[in-house]
């Protein structure tokens, strides 16, 4: 019987919601609070978003030339062992399974879960479900458990089945962000608005006293590193379409086109809501909304009382949205390692949907791990510093790549090349540089996951070697 293969039944117009889609979670409505705190200003606000789009978008459109060259179920994974070595490739892989990608997945679960509280209190992340004396879990826990589980079964029936729900879901969400952002404008308080861009542009730190925190330059870029670790987690996952190649139509065209389309229409979306909660809600309200739901404060000055509800529809649609992007992409990188017999062999087959069953469970049940572990916070904090460590890796790949290859077929070229590349290399060496000195304790732990990857490659290669 022949080997069961990937069946390309994902258009441009699937792939563009699938990236828009696993970009789009919780961290819109919640983490302008925290970069505010760090920033103190409207304009750096708005800032902070459009230097992190300007980063998204340009690392997007360099991932089209990669994807274009090796349009592989994998994508990134592919990218680093074809510009490096497998063993920079086996590292990104480690980490985005230990970490990233189920970390993130058990995060935005949990984020499903407590925006389900406000519609039905049951579900509170403050309520004990079990206790274990050791561990206690909260029926927010158990919810977003419940959710991964769901969608990976959903997504081993198929990709078309976890299409038609990433469309019809990315779909809703982008028009409700619209909406919503249009009733912002509609509601503006000229006064509050003014009062925003008063001083739009100095850069200084907000405490929860009413005090105000100069900076040196120095200090100010620290702050604008540590600021962009929200906006950059909340403009992952974009490239989310690569590891999905084997199942696209003409991915030499349709991956780099959905990419830049994707990233370009949240990086707009973002910047607009940022925006409209400048155009509703005074600055101390905005940095020091409770438990940072700024979505949740701007939905009741919009809406009136009703505006708790229809903020938290509006973040249940869009978390359970961005986990099926997550779920469906992810566990093809997966199956390539164990493609390259470096994770375990059955990872690497096809079920008889075409699609890598195994992978999707196994990463299931990491994710429902990290949420019972209750660290999916401080799993964020470190996530931003290594995926974007990566992403510099990626990209100056496209370098080393023209040099080592020169005559390789290159159906799409990276746009803006050589600068473009060149200033997303230096934008995110600087961002992961701020960070080392801002936030050492997250760094360190991110870099110490990664390198925990290095012993477990060599012990790979014995047990390969011995076999």
């Amino acid at each position: 019987m022949s080997e069961k293969e990937f069946k390309p039944v994902l258009g441009l117009w699937d792939g563009t919601m699938l990236v828009a889609g696993s970009m789009i979670g919780s961290g819109i409505f919640i983490v302008s609070a925290d970069i505010l705190r760090n920033v103190g200003s409207a304009g750096w606000l708005v800032g902070v978003w459009a230097l992190t789009g300007f980063m998204t978008i340009t690392a997007a459109v360099s991932y089209g030339e990669l994807s274009g060259m090796f349009p592989k179920a994998g994508g990134q994974y592919v990218y680093l062992k074809e510009a490096y070595n497998p063993l920079i490739a086996f590292l990104y892989g480690w980490s985005y399974f230990a970490v990233v990608q189920t970390g993130t997945i058990a995060a935005v679960g949990v984020a499903f879960a407590k925006f389900m509280a406000y519609i039905a209190p049951w579900a509170s992340e403050d309520l004990v479900l079990i206790n274990l004396g050791f561990l206690k879990i909260s029926p927010a826990q158990a919810v977003a458990i419940f959710t991964i589980i769901l969608l990976t079964y959903i997504n081993t029936r198929g990709v078309q089945s976890g299409k038609v729900i990433q469309t019809f879901l990315t779909v809703i969400k982008l028009a409700s962000l619209f909406g919503l952002v249009v009733f912002g404008f509609v509601m503006m308080k000229s006064e509050v608005w003014n009062a925003n861009w008063k001083d739009a542009w100095t850069l200084h730190g907000l405490a929860m006293d009413g005090t105000v925190r100069d900076y040196t330059f120095v200090i100010g870029m620290g702050a604008i590193a540590s600021a962009m670790v929200g906006s950059i987690f909340s403009s992952d996952a974009w490239n989310s379409i690569t590891f999905i190649a084997g199942e696209m139509k003409n991915p030499q065209r349709n991956i780099g086109l959905g990419l830049f389309l994707g990233t370009l229409i949240v990086t707009i979306i973002y910047v607009l809501t940022n925006i409209m909660y400048l155009s509703v809600l005074p600055l101390n309200e905005i940095a020091f909304s409770e438990k940072d739901r700024i979505g949740v404060t701007a939905a009741n000055v919009i809406f009136g009382n009703i505006g708790t509800i229809v903020i938290a529809v509006m973040i249940m649609i869009a978390t359970f949205g961005c986990n099926n992007g997550l779920i469906l992409s992810g566990a093809r990188v997966y199956y390539t390692m164990a493609k390259d017999k470096v994770f375990f062999k059955k990872v690497g087959e096809l079920n008889n949907y075409a699609v890598p069953q195994n992978g999707l469970w196994i990463q299931c049940l990491l994710a429902s791990v990290w949420c019972v572990s209750g660290q999916y916070g401080e799993l964020l904090q470190m996530i931003s510093f290594v995926v974007v460590v990566f992403y510099v890796l990626t990209i100056a790949g496209i370098f080393i790549l023209r040099k080592q290859r020169p005559n390789a077929n290159r159906p799409y070229k990276a746009f803006g090349y050589p600068v473009l590349p060149l200033m997303y290399i230096l934008m995110g060496t600087t961002f992961c540089l701020l960070l080392i000195f801002y936030q050492p304790f997250y760094t360190t732990c991110g870099l110490i996951i990664t390198l925990i990857g290095i012993p477990i490659y060599h012990m790979v290669l014995k047990e390969k070697s011995t076999v």
